[in-house]
């Protein structure tokens, strides 16, 4: 009888019948591990190379209806564009890194150009693409050759599918919560990908095409309803908190979402106390609206929650002291211990509720002083906090004072935040209403068209002249 295990010669060392038999099991498992592994692999890099058929039904049907449906609008602009309107080609990275071809429109000038941008119409010869099956409906964007490095693990796991016409990232950045970095997202996807979760995707799109272009150039500050606005993105915001830690003057940072514009014109205290902070942030996606109207992009939506994390991130182990003041009793420590629970080596000096009559402010500035606070976080609404801050914070004896409005509420579990989906889709207003309408109607439903009236007024005006350009001084 022939032996099926390969003939391995005896050695000297050991049972020679022990180390035959170990070795030929030892060399029979090797083989068979090595055919698993090879099976496997094929399997993979067949579901890698053949795209589901569903996905291609999907890409081919939906590609035809619209190259039908579009054609006769494509014939009327090349007849009044003339020889301008014209298809080019680019290079693009393809799944497995192949290049192709992605066809675009070179655009007209004037406003007509500017409407087509604003529809992403250049796009429309990339259906073409579709077709051909160089790209899908929704996958990673089409990089440029060299674009990213192809050491970079994530680089490379992003080529394991074929880029989309519409990707997270570019959704993300249209809402302006782009707070990480486009391989982070990709790879995100990659990992979950599915068909409802691209059907998904595709649902947030729509918002997104309606809140314009991502931003491509911006400035540093941005004038908008007779303030200036800093325009950072979350982490430089981060970077500039601390750096104002190190400095030996007092420091006041302002969140500026609709509402609070919509309060600073109808109450001088807090106006005054928004003009004399000495960072003023886009929080929201309304500021994104309404720089998109006016011309006056704004580069990130920058809210105190989404920065909190990240702020105590950069705390740790520093040894700077932070004091919590604001919501309900009880609040304040629940937030502490999220922060003990989360970043242990953040010190945290203190905690007050913001529940306490005039008459004890006193004390609570000196509680705040003698605990050798660095940065107070004040949660206590708009107008409130603001013109508090500017009130009493030097009284405090903290470098830097944020007025952080329900950023407590979140931490401490009391309230729910919006899930990621609604927050790309810029709906996290939405949420809330549905969530607490009694309270956040009037808030949503009203100071939303007040908002908007401002942002007309203001593009009607051509606004320039109410701009406050001038920055506070820092004073020690």
């Amino acid at each position: 009888m022939i032996s099926p295990f390969p003939t391995i010669p005896l050695t000297a060392r050991g049972n020679p019948v022990d180390t035959v038999c170990g070795r030929r099991f030892s060399a029979a498992w090797a083989l068979r591990m090595r055919l698993r592994r090879s099976a496997h692999a094929a399997a993979r890099l067949g579901s890698v190379k053949v795209p589901p058929v569903a996905d291609r039904i999907v890409d081919i049907g939906f590609a035809t209806i619209l190259l039908v449906l579009l054609a006769p609008l494509v014939a009327a602009l090349a007849i009044v564009s003339g020889s301008r309107f014209r298809t080019h080609r680019v290079h693009r990275l393809g799944r497995h890194g192949e290049r192709f071809n992605r066809f675009e429109f070179n655009q007209p000038t004037g406003r007509l150009g500017s409407l087509l941008r604003l529809c992403r119409f250049h796009h429309y010869p990339a259906l073409l693409n579709l077709l051909r099956g160089d790209m899908t409906l929704v996958g990673p964007r089409a990089a440029e050759p060299g674009e990213f490095p192809r050491r970079d693990a994530r680089a490379r796991r992003r080529l394991d599918v074929r880029p989309g016409l519409v990707s997270t990232w570019w959704i993300r950045k249209c809402g302006n919560v782009d707070y990480g970095s486009e391989l982070e997202a990709d790879e995100e996807y990659v990992e979950s990908r599915s068909g409802t979760g691209n059907f998904g995707i595709l649902l947030r799109a729509v918002p997104a095409l309606l809140y314009g272009a991502a931003r491509e150039t911006v400035t540093k500050s941005v004038a908008l309803f007779g303030l200036s606005i800093d325009n950072m993105l979350l982490s430089e915001a981060v970077e500039w908190i601390m750096e104002r830690l190190e400095a030996p003057s007092v420091t006041r940072v302002a969140f500026l979402n609709a509402d609070c514009i919509n309060i600073t014109f109808r109450d001088r205290a807090y106006r005054s106390a928004i003009r004399s902070a000495h960072l003023r942030l886009a929080d929201g996606i309304g500021f994104k609206l309404a720089g998109s109207i006016l011309g006056r992009p704004i580069k990130q939506n920058v809210n105190g929650t989404d920065l909190f994390p990240q702020l105590c991130e950069a705390l740790s182990g520093t040894g700077k002291r932070v004091f919590l003041l604001g919501a309900k009793p009880g609040i304040a420590e629940r937030v502490r211990d999220w922060i003990l629970m989360n970043h242990a080596n953040v010190v945290v000096c203190g905690c007050r509720d913001g529940f306490f009559p005039v008459s004890e402010r006193n004390n609570v500035t000196s509680a705040i002083a003698d605990a050798r606070t660095d940065l107070l976080l004040v949660a206590m609404g708009a107008p409130r906090q603001d013109v508090w801050l500017e009130a009493n914070l030097a009284a405090t004896g903290a470098k830097v004072g944020i007025g952080v409005g329900g950023l407590f509420d979140f931490y401490s579990g009391t309230t729910q935040r919006a899930p990621q989906w609604m927050r790309e889709m810029g709906c996290e207003w939405l949420y809330r209403l549905y969530k607490e309408p009694g309270r956040m109607w009037r808030r949503y439903l009203l100071g939303n068209l007040v908002f908007l009236y401002h942002v007309i007024r203001e593009r009607s005006r051509g606004c320039t002249a109410h701009q406050d350009s001038t920055k506070p001084t820092i004073v020690s």
